[in-house]
């Protein structure tokens, strides 16, 4: 079967970017790894896919063949409430692994939907799983994602449940700036890829209550906002309301 336009393998003498001079290298799977074990995994890694803005990485009930490491921009994973609107269960970035919730029914059970032009390393599962089998450290850090993920959904899970509006907002943003900052950007200054729509059906809580918030941050000096243009202007503020002070 022939790749389609928007996935592009490895040919034999074309330039490639390998796991090992990947600038993510230490956010995504090859972290602690030799040369040589590096060198194999390169070759598991031998599709990227290009997903343009509003396109699925991989929708609900489709088959689960593998996992995603996204190397550049942005993605949304949401499924459907029993009232049919939609549910965001998660928002990736580059240096992120998506494609975990397939691994126990093999199917997925989400959508994964790119938020802005984005381009991901296919990673085959079985031939993961044989390589894993090979190398402990692979299995190793296979299983330190999946804990992060796991973690990461005990966070949302915490927030929806003992969170004020306000904090749960604060902790959002307050986790997207680090997650940045790991990455080399501005933990301080960044542009907000998914909308208040979205941040609230992820939070628990409605449009207007978000943009509200964002209002009220705005108005103390916590937070510049302009549109979908964030600063932090007041970061131990906004760390207070994360710890639940009242400000």
């Amino acid at each position: 079967m022939q790749p389609s336009p928007d996935e592009t393998p490895h040919v034999p003498g074309a330039p490639k970017v390998a796991c090992s001079s990947c600038n993510l290298r230490e956010l995504c799977l090859p972290v602690g790894f030799s040369a040589a074990e590096l060198t194999r995994l390169d070759d598991l890694v031998a599709t990227r896919r290009t997903v343009r803005r509003g396109e699925s990485l991989f929708r609900r009930g489709e088959a689960f063949q593998g996992v995603y490491a996204v190397r550049t921009g942005f993605f949304k994973t949401c499924s459907s409430s029993i009232d049919g609107r939609e549910q965001v269960t998660g928002f990736q970035m580059a240096g992120e692994l998506l494609g975990f919730d397939g691994l126990s029914e093999a199917t997925h059970q989400c959508d994964a939907v790119a938020l802005e032009d984005s381009q991901v390393c296919v990673i085959p599962y079985l031939r993961l799983e044989e390589l894993a089998q090979e190398f402990t450290i692979l299995q190793r850090q296979f299983h330190r994602v999946m804990s992060r993920e796991i973690v990461r959904e005990q966070g949302v899970m915490l927030l929806l449940s003992s969170m004020r509006a306000e904090e749960r907002l604060a902790a959002f943003l307050a986790n997207l700036a680090q997650r940045l900052e790991t990455r080399g950007f501005s933990a301080s200054s960044f542009v907000l890829r998914m909308t208040r729509d979205e941040i609230g059906t992820y939070l628990g809580l409605s449009l207007e209550t978000v943009s509200r918030c964002f209002s009220k941050l705005h108005e103390q000096g916590v937070l510049d906002v302009q549109q979908r243009n964030i600063r932090i202007l007041d970061p131990a503020t906004l760390s207070k309301l994360v710890a639940g002070v009242t400000v």
